[in-house]
């Protein structure tokens, strides 16, 4: 029977608690996320554990649902990047030549702008949506998943698993899904934990700057962005966003540490 290490008991724990909280919370939130229940920054008390923000919404429920839109926004855009990036640099790997060529030099071309820059450019001339932040930032991150996705095919592209699946007249899309992608996953998982913390904190970045989640709707880059002039006064609430961030990136890749070790000793045992 397999014993999950500590760590890893902690962020699935973690993990799982804030997703679980993202499904349910219109059922765990106290109150509705745009209605106002109290005065203007009040501290923590039995009818508000957080408080309220800077208008007198009820802080927890604002955090819950504000974590819900991150969490989704970021899971979505994660799928996106991975599925994007993996498959063409999978591609581009088995068909080589002057498709890999243009095909990473576009990607390094793109990769040469800052990201968040690319993306204040493009969200400032185009609606400010929910798909719109998903594409924006699944596009834009899918050129790092490219480079590392492309990275392991070309090693694993020559070796002679791949070398007798081709020689039996297997196609690219076999290749690439049967003979590539299982004995690419490790790296792949590791990567994808980072992506996803990447993710959260572009969204919420994105949403301190304006051009992220729009109100009334809830993100925790927009709660901080709400309620930073309360720390001058000493008031914290702009501080539980951070919070929630900070925690779930360490769960996750606690999580990711220990699938990517799991994965590896499996490997290693096979072998």
């Amino acid at each position: 029977m397999m014993r999950l290490p500590l760590a890893a008991m902690i962020g699935i724990f973690f993990t799982s608690l804030y997703f679980l909280m993202a499904i349910f919370a219109p059922l765990l939130a106290p109150y509705p996320m745009t209605e106002i229940v109290g005065g203007v920054w009040e501290p923590m008390s039995a009818k508000h554990w957080l408080g309220t923000d800077n208008i007198g919404r009820d802080l927890l429920s604002r955090m819950i649902y504000g974590g819900r839109t991150t969490i989704f926004i970021a899971t979505v855009a994660t799928i996106v990047s991975f599925t994007t990036g993996s498959i063409l640099g999978f591609t581009a790997a088995v068909i080589g030549g002057w498709v890999d060529q243009a095909m990473s030099r576009f990607v390094d071309l793109v990769m040469s702008i800052p990201t968040l820059i690319f993306a204040l450019v493009v969200l400032s001339v185009m609606p400010v949506t929910i798909p719109m932040l998903i594409m924006v930032m699944g596009f834009l991150d899918s050129t790092r998943v490219y480079r590392l996705a492309r990275a392991v095919a070309v090693d694993i592209n020559v070796m002679d698993f791949v070398e007798a699946a081709k020689l039996r007249g297997e196609g690219r899309i076999w290749i690439i899904f049967r003979e590539i992608l299982p004995n690419a996953l490790s790296p792949l998982v590791a990567e994808m934990g980072l992506r996803f913390i990447f993710m959260v904190l572009f969204v919420s970045t994105l949403s301190f700057l304006g051009l992220g989640v729009q109100p009334p709707q809830a993100d925790w880059g927009g709660i901080v962005k709400e309620n930073k002039d309360g720390i001058v006064y000493g008031i914290g609430a702009a501080l539980w966003p951070a919070v929630a961030i900070a925690t779930l990136a360490i769960s996750v890749n606690l999580v990711a540490d220990w699938v990517l070790n799991r994965t590896t000793s499996l490997k290693g045992g096979r072998g």
